[in-house]
């Protein structure tokens, strides 16, 4: 029987990475995962809107909490960000009730529905290897990787409680999952460092240089590739790693996927 889950794409998996888009649909059939479409979801800020008004962030998120939670649902998104921000507003409303109860007002009055608490978010990366199992991923396999994997998990999820029972300042994951796929899993130092993503359009310089420093510690270390967990990552890692390389002055040239990429691709 399929695995039922709400489907939360991000911000960026329909618009600037549509390839996500592509990919993840297939590859959760395969695993007989079923998504189910949030019609009525927003965006959940992407921790922009948080820098002017953290309470309209948190009405965002819990408002797609809720939607999916009228469905009996927990959601699944191939977005850390989008995971990691999710997970803050279920800890606001665990720890502060009376936080809580305000934000249900809001989304109450203006889309009809409230959060209870009961659908968590949960990242794909996490669901393969807790929930579907390294073993099933691995009899799927049609297309051994056969490359060197640098996984970027980046900041935003690799915390307590947004991590699944992953190590949050030591991950393995992503490398037991790389493994699995038939890759080699690159060892690097900054494979959960931010690359500054909300701040690209106001500070630019800095983050030009953060998505640098990935990049470049990642190939110095033996990549062929280096594989995101967060769609917005992935654009600075991808569609400016040029302009990143031409402004830390560092060898920046690399292939970046996104997680959903590689186990599509493995899967055939």
């Amino acid at each position: 029987m399929a695995i039922k889950m709400a489907y939360y794409p991000g911000n960026a998996a329909r618009a600037a990475s549509s390839e996500v888009e592509d990919c993840i649909q297939p590859l959760c059939k395969t695993l007989d995962i079923q998504l189910i479409e949030l019609p009525r979801a927003s965006s959940d800020g992407g921790n922009i809107i948080k820098q002017s008004s953290p309470k309209l962030q948190h009405a965002l998120v819990a408002r797609n909490l809720a939607l999916a939670e009228s469905k009996g649902l927990d959601i699944l998104t191939s977005c850390a960000t989008s995971h990691g921000i999710m997970c803050d507003t279920i800890d606001e409303f665990n720890e502060d009730r009376s936080f809580a109860n305000n934000l249900n007002n809001v989304i109450a009055r203006t889309s009809g529905v409230e959060y209870s608490g009961e659908s968590q978010s949960r990242h794909l990366l996490h669901f393969l290897v807790e929930e579907i199992g390294l073993e099933k991923v691995r009899d799927a396999v049609i297309n051994p990787l056969r490359l060197n994997v640098a996984a970027y998990y980046g900041s935003t999820m690799q915390r307590s409680g947004a991590c699944g029972d992953d190590d949050p300042f030591m991950p393995t994951y992503m490398e037991q999952l790389i493994t699995a796929l038939g890759g080699t899993p690159v060892d690097y130092e900054l494979k959960c460092q931010s690359v500054g993503a909300p701040s690209l359009l106001t500070i630019n310089k800095p983050v030009m240089k953060m998505t640098a420093a990935v990049l470049s510690d990642a190939k110095s270390s033996g990549a062929d590739i280096l594989v995101s967990a967060c769609t917005i990552s992935h654009s600075n890692l991808d569609s400016y790693q040029s302009k990143a390389g031409k402004v830390a002055r560092k060898d920046t040239t690399m292939p970046v996927l996104h997680l959903a990429e590689i186990v599509a691709f493995a899967f055939g």
